[in-house]
């Protein structure tokens, strides 16, 4: 008998890469048919099974399979050929950087390997050369926004000295609400992981509703107070406040870390809060969620507990977020720190202000 394949497995940032491969026109179908063949093995298709539905050889899988076990993707692209590659000099070097940088293909929106050494008439390997050598990665991209707060240094300052230099006698609370969080639940039931097996569900969803979850992150223990509820006005917001103080220790002062919400300034909040003098609201800079603690927070939640979830209702999805914040609070907290200075954030900021103005 055969002797049966190896199992197969590609890390979830090169399955996302090859699965955006095989979405595209512009790449070689020599390239496209490699992608097809690592998914197809990622999935659990036997060679001979994916040699007779993309009519290769399984020769061809098993090279392709061995390529990527031994190089990743780089692997997928043809070796330069045998013999003195051609030499490129400084002039064609600087074309392709400047080109890359400043120039967009007419087939896309930014440059792939293989349209840049068409545009520029060179191999794709002295492409991917020269991309290596100056650091460039054209097909990645990261978001950003910087804020036009007024008060962004006078609130960064204050906002990071409680991080770093906390009051005595007082909790600093990091509180924000995740809103619209959905319960998602798949059209037919999900496959189990198996060795040679990861789990796979429909890409497609039925939703069952919404609800919305408050949560105050204690930078001493990180410990979580939580609240769920099914709108996020005024209203709500002063209900947690009031949680807030119960669930906390009477004789200290509190210093809650919060954004711009309209929902945390209303007439109401404010007459509450001159009633509770404990209560010290700080508030983060526009545009700059990144500064508040319980974000962290926020994302280990939706990759622990809600990314893959599957709830039939909104009473399930509820019942998950509870249990994620006790078992975080039981086993999982610890205390916050804040490695980075407010001078180091302002010079930071100073520095992309001025790239924006040049590329202006």
């Amino acid at each position: 008998m055969p002797k049966p394949a190896a199992p197969f497995n590609l890390t979830v940032n090169d399955q996302l890469e090859l699965e955006s491969w095989c979405r595209t026109n512009t790449l070689s179908q020599h390239l496209a048919q490699r992608a097809r063949i690592l998914l197809l093995l990622n999935e659990g298709q036997t060679p001979k099974g994916i040699s007779e539905s993309l009519q290769v050889s399984t020769q061809t899988v098993f090279k392709w399979r061995k390529r990527y076990s031994d190089r990743g993707l780089e692997g997928l692209h043809d070796a330069p050929r045998p013999g003195q590659p051609r030499k490129l000099d400084g002039k064609t070097v600087k074309k392709i950087l400047d080109d890359t940088v400043h120039k967009v293909p007419k087939e896309a929106t930014h440059w792939s390997i293989s349209l840049m050494a068409e545009h520029a008439g060179v191999t794709r390997w002295q492409v991917h050369q020269i991309w290596k050598a100056a650091d460039l990665k054209p097909h990645r991209l990261r978001t950003f926004k910087i804020s036009n707060d007024p008060h962004f240094a006078e609130k960064v300052c204050d906002v990071v000295g409680l991080y770093m230099n906390p009051p005595d006698n007082a909790l600093v609370l990091s509180v924000d609400e995740k809103t619209q969080i959905q319960a998602l639940d798949r059209t037919q039931p999900k496959l189990q992981l198996r060795p040679g097996q990861v789990e796979r569900q429909t890409h497609d969803y039925k939703r069952h509703g919404t609800t919305s979850l408050y949560a105050a992150f204690n930078t001493l223990t990180g410990q979580v107070i939580g609240r769920i509820t099914q709108r996020h006005r005024a209203k709500e917001f002063l209900d947690f406040l009031r949680q807030i103080d119960r669930e906390t220790p009477k004789g200290l002062d509190l210093h809650l870390i919060l954004d711009n919400s309209s929902t945390h300034k209303t007439p109401e909040v404010k007459a509450w809060l001159a009633e509770h003098p404990r209560f010290k609201l700080h508030f983060t800079p526009t545009s700059a969620s990144w500064l508040n603690a319980v974000e962290g927070w926020f994302g280990q939640l939706e990759r622990r507990a809600l990314y893959r979830g599957i709830f039939t209702s909104v009473g399930e999805l509820k019942s998950a977020i509870k249990k994620f914040i006790k078992v975080h609070n039981e086993k999982l907290a610890k205390p916050f720190r804040w490695h980075k200075s407010a001078e180091s954030i302002m010079t930071s900021v100073a520095r992309a202000k001025l790239s924006l103005i040049d590329n202006k």
